[in-house]
Formats: structure tokens, sequence, C-alpha cells
């Protein structure tokens, strides 16, 4: 069986594999990115005073938590176009659905993280006469961050594993790419193996990082 297995196929098609991993990796950025910036604005909204924005914010998060993503790609690749009159296009729907529905997991790991910060700590600051701003940037946030950091990195792994998803509206990432890849060649069996391999190793690469950076800083 494994004599049948082409390696000749794979290193021919490494340039077009190559061009569907860069579009991986952009969605990968623009989802993080964009995610975490939408993120940190619910998670203020959420902690702050208003209770309308706070309803608001958890209204958000409960919603896009509950959806699966791949239903939020589809309404912004066929449902938008019928609404606005013109296609979004499959890029931009996936890079508005990626962020989007990370927002709401960022958000809550970003609260959680704040939250996780212990009162007394806070009241301390308070006490030593450090006003409300400055104990948020100099006794809550440093610790916050230092809690969220490995979760935030293991969601955005997450981000990266999920880019396959936009196989179902035809953007060539890296999925796409091998699926095409192996049907024209009619060595479907190669391409999946490499997709697989691929995604295994650089999912598992950064999870032991990621792993390591938690043991290091959890030593500090």
């Amino acid at each position: 069986m494994m004599g049948a297995f082409d390696f000749k196929v794979i290193v021919n098609a490494l340039p077009l594999l190559w061009e569907g991993m860069q579009v991986t990796l952009l969605l990968t950025a623009l989802g993080i990115i964009g995610g975490l910036t939408l993120g940190v604005v619910l998670a203020v909204m959420r902690l702050s005073r208003s209770r309308v924005l706070g309803f608001i914010a958890g209204a958000y998060v409960d919603l896009l938590r509950s959806l699966p993503l791949v239903l939020l790609i589809f309404w912004f690749y066929f449902l938008v176009p019928i609404a606005v009159g013109h296609p979004v296009g499959g890029f931009y729907s996936a890079v508005i659905g990626f962020i989007l529905f990370e927002a709401a997991y960022f958000c809550e790991i970003i609260r959680s993280g704040i939250e996780g910060v212990r009162r007394g700590q806070v009241m301390a600051g308070l006490a030593s006469g450090l006003t409300q701003a400055q104990c948020m940037r100099l006794v809550v946030l440093p610790q916050a961050v230092r809690a969220m950091t490995p979760v935030l990195l293991m969601q955005s792994i997450n981000v990266f594993k999920s880019t396959s998803l936009v196989y179902v509206i035809g953007l060539r990432d890296f999925l796409t790419a091998a699926d095409l890849i192996g049907g024209r060649d009619n060595r479907l069996t190669e391409m999946y193996i490499l997709v697989a391999v691929v995604f295994f190793v650089i999912c598992w690469t950064a999870s032991q990082a990621v792993g390591l950076l938690e043991r290091r800083m959890s030593s500090r």
C-alpha cells in the first residue's frame, strides 16, 4: 500500500500548496487580530458598570458561542449578498465570520483573566494611593495578561485549525488546494495524508510551545 504512495506528487504540488497555506495563515492572522481587538471591546463592555453595555456584550457572546462557525461563514457568503445586493466574496465572508466568532471566545478569556485577579490586591493598590486607572494598569493587567496568555495562544491554535472550514465555500486555502490537486492528479490519498501531517505538526508544535511557556511563567 505504501509502495504506491507517490511522494513526487507532493513535491510537484508544493508551489500550489504553499499558495493555499498563505491563504490559511492570512485567515488565521486576521481572525486572531480582529477577534482579539473586538474581544477586548466586548470584555470592557461586560466589565463596565453600565448594565446596558454589559447586557449587549453578554447577549453577543452567548449568541455567537451558541452558533457553529461554518454557519456564520455561510450567512456572509450566501445571505448577506441577498440583503445588500452584491456578493461579499469568499475571502471577506470567511474573515468577517472568523472575527465575529472568535471575538466571543477572546472576550470571555480576557474577562475571566481580569476577574481572576483577587479583589484584595486591587483594594491594596487603591489603599496605597493608586487611582483606579493606575491600579488596573499596574496591578490587575500584568497578572491578568500572565494568566490569560496561554489560553489566548491555545485559542489562536484553534483558529488555525478552523480555517479548514472555508473549504465549504471554495476558498482556496491549504485544504482546498490539496483537494483540487488530489482530484486533478487522482492522488487524493497523498494530499489528504499531507494535510493531516502538516496540521498535526504545526498544531502539536505550537501546543508544546504554549505548554513550555505556561510552565516557565508558573515557575516565576
